[in-house]
């Protein structure tokens, strides 16, 4: 055997480089909310969320400001979630590995959403309460958070974080992801490449949350494949997109 050969092997850099996670932003605008993300095996699926006459709705407008009544969360994701786990026998999928994250950007009131949230996620805790089931759906709260220092009051959920956070050891384990905008950042429209300027503003943030051991998202990115492979070169984690079917066709 040619042990200077092994030696030498042993000590290249192995790659570490993961397959970008997949964000539905603004997912209940598709023209089938929930089933296209999940049939695409989209790894984050948002919708955004506020409370009105004691029930989450799902708007991305005021719902008073909408002509037409606003869907549910319950309707529109968290029952059909539940009948998934109940035909695949407390999993989301046929796919053993597939699972995923609802992402409830909660546009304003944490403070009187959240409880409402806990109290429809414990009636289904086979599937939202992954410390006890690890195919349940993580559900993390983006948007409108409620203060860093009641994280820890809600067991079944994690927080999207901020780079202007700081975060003690105990709660950063409650920290799903980092998000940003890109806009603070860059103005890149995805044509070319982005500047070496920017590049280095954009790699110091996602560096940063890297070294806690968290993935990075920018929302408002230029939402192109060009866009999706600058962003992957940077070490983006998780691309936000509008347009799922093409960004997981990308990423293979």
């Amino acid at each position: 055997m040619n042990y200077r050969l092994v030696l030498a092997l042993l000590l290249v850099p192995v790659s570490t480089t993961l397959a970008q996670k997949i964000h539905s932003h603004n997912d209940y605008a598709k023209a089938r909310p929930f089933v296209e993300a999940y049939e695409q095996r989209a790894d984050f699926i948002e919708a955004d969320v506020w409370l009105r006459n004691g029930d989450l709705v799902v708007s991305h407008e005021k719902p008073e400001e909408s002509s037409q009544k606003p869907p549910t969360l319950d309707s529109l994701y968290l029952r059909p979630i539940a009948q998934l786990f109940q035909q695949y026998k407390d999993k989301p999928s046929s796919d053993r590995d597939y699972t995923f994250s609802l992402v409830i950007d909660i546009k304003e009131n944490p403070a009187g959403v959240l409880p409402k949230l806990m109290e429809k996620l414990q009636q289904n805790l086979v599937c939202f309460n992954r410390s006890a089931n690890a195919k349940a759906i993580q559900v993390i709260i983006s948007g409108e958070r409620p203060k860093i220092d009641t994280y820890l009051d809600y067991p079944l959920i994690q927080f999207d974080g901020r780079p202007s956070e700081v975060y003690d050891q105990e709660t950063l384990q409650r920290v799903a992801m980092i998000s940003d905008s890109f806009q603070s950042y860059s103005r890149w429209n995805g044509v070319g490449d982005i500047t070496d300027t920017d590049r280095d503003k954009l790699k110091r943030v996602i560096k940063r949350a890297h070294s806690d051991n968290k993935p990075f998202r920018f929302w408002a990115i230029p939402d192109t494949p060009n866009g999706w492979k600058q962003l992957k070169k940077l070490g983006v984690d998780i691309i936000n997109t509008d347009n799922v079917a093409e960004a997981v066709k990308a990423r293979r």
